[in-house]
């Protein structure tokens, strides 16, 4: 059976750059959560591909390749907030803005905490009124 005939397994995958991340092995992680990623979501994980873009810009912020991993952490929240998982989205905004701080970016820095803020008001309850009620 040739190389091409075999099906990638995205959840050994993730584990096996789970265990390369732990080891740190960086590079190699971040490469494998990246294609991991992009497995999860043609398969329609979009929860677990978000979390695989998560995971490699950590790799890349732990080898201190802050524009990459602003990149993948911004792919992980664009993922996260089009399928409604804004907390996500949110924590991966935050370690975006963590790598332009690294960078001295204060004006991308501003704008992220605005666009954190605008989620975060968006997704507060109106004053006195719970999220979900039997009798409404």
């Amino acid at each position: 059976m040739s190389e091409k005939n075999v099906r990638e397994d995205p959840i050994k995958m993730h584990k096996d750059a789970s265990a390369l991340m732990e080891n740190g092995k960086y590079v190699e992680a971040r490469d494998m959560f990246i294609r991991t990623g992009e497995l999860y979501y043609k398969g329609q994980n979009y929860f677990g591909s978000s979390e695989m873009y998560y995971k490699a810009g950590e790799s890349s912020f732990a080898l201190k390749e802050y524009e990459k991993a602003i990149e993948l952490f911004t792919k992980s929240s664009d993922i996260a907030f089009s399928k409604g998982f804004d907390r996500y989205g949110v924590s991966a905004l935050e370690q975006a803005r963590d790598c332009q701080k690294a960078l001295g970016n204060t004006k991308e820095v501003e704008e992220i905490n605005k666009k954190i803020a605008e989620i975060n008001k968006k997704n507060e309850e109106p004053e006195g009124e719970p999220a979900f009620s039997l009798f409404s």
